[in-house]
């Protein structure tokens, strides 16, 4: 099988395609035949090693986990024996991080825990483009203990799990601001957005708003400018952004939160079969659709990286890598 590997750490050039075994499933896994396979901030980072830590994942020196993409839609080729909630045939999507990625390929094992069926209503790509960055928009908003009617913020809101968070706030019965880039503003008004906000141009401190919840998908922003547009019991969440950020946060986040006062939490996502169905729920009823920006062949997934490092994508960056697609 055809499949996208690196064996030394650092830019997209280091990608390569090369034929591969196809892999058999163990007893509890199902092997998918890939149609699809959307590209996340989590591949840039293991690519690049950066963080170091990751280094303690994929291997110190050079990647024992070679084949990068988490984020798969395809169909069932085979089946392990003690495999019971998926069969032959069957049209499904997940989120690999948590069992080593493989999605850039034609053909990956999965354990049938961490999948759920395809929403009838989606292309092959448009379904690779929703698990690790829905999932991570519902838990990141769960975190915050969403409530119908609350002042939401969702700041990086046309990336792709800020668009999932602006959609999902909405269906949950949240008021949602959005705040994204001059160029994508109407495209953050399409997904619903009840107010946007230019962050070159807005300033969240100076609105005269307060939010009950901010969901930082791009937390490039100070905290403190942050903390100073939450109400005194509002919650910010950071699912996203800048390493420096997210460890700043990580280890402010205790001392700043207080009880029955304001809360900052730091949230990595999960993988999670019942959130996936939730979310194929709200994609099937057509309040939540995910955002496709750019499709590339598998043989310039080096391309599609470099795209996606460049920061400009509304949506998510999908290899195609069957083009036939139902949905």
């Amino acid at each position: 099988m055809k499949a996208i590997i690196f064996t030394e750490y650092g830019s997209p050039d280091n990608l390569h395609l090369k034929d591969l075994p196809q892999p058999a499933p163990k007893a509890n896994e199902v092997l998918i035949k890939v149609h699809a396979v959307a590209l996340n901030a989590a591949d840039v980072h293991a690519l690049r090693a950066d963080p170091f830590f990751l280094r303690f994942i994929f291997g110190l020196f050079k990647p024992k986990r070679q084949t990068l993409g988490a984020d798969v839609a395809g169909s069932v080729e085979a089946v392990g024996k003690h495999v019971t909630q998926l069969k032959v045939g069957d049209e499904v999507f997940g989120d690999l991080s948590g069992v080593g990625f493989g999605g850039l390929a034609e053909y990956v094992c999965a354990p049938e825990s961490i999948l759920a069926l395809k929403p009838a209503n989606l292309s092959f790509a448009e379904a690779a483009a929703a698990p690790m960055a829905s999932v991570t928009a519902l838990q990141g908003l769960r975190t915050g203990n969403i409530q119908a009617g609350q002042k939401v913020l969702v700041y990086g809101a046309s990336g792709g799990v800020g668009s999932f968070a602006v959609q999902i706030a909405k269906a949950l019965g949240a008021e949602v601001t959005a705040v994204c880039s001059p160029s994508k503003i109407e495209w953050a008004r399409s997904l619903g957005a009840d107010h946007i906000l230019d962050y070159t141009r807005d300033n969240i401190t100076q609105s005269g708003h307060r939010y009950d919840l901010i969901l930082a998908a791009n937390g490039k922003r100070a905290l403190s400018e942050f903390e100073s547009a939450l109400t005194s019991t509002g919650t910010f969440v950071i699912a996203g952004g800048a390493i420096s950020q997210i460890f700043k946060t990580m280890f402010i986040a205790p001392f700043k939160s207080k009880k029955g006062g304001r809360a900052f939490h730091n949230i990595a996502s999960q993988p999670s079969q019942a959130d996936l169905n939730t979310v194929k729920g709200w994609i099937e009823s057509g309040k939540v659709k995910p955002a496709v920006d750019k499709q590339y062949p598998l043989s310039k997934t080096p391309e599609a990286m470099r795209y996606l490092e460049a920061g400009h994508a509304r949506g998510k960056v999908v290899i195609t890598i069957i083009q036939t697609q139902t949905g």
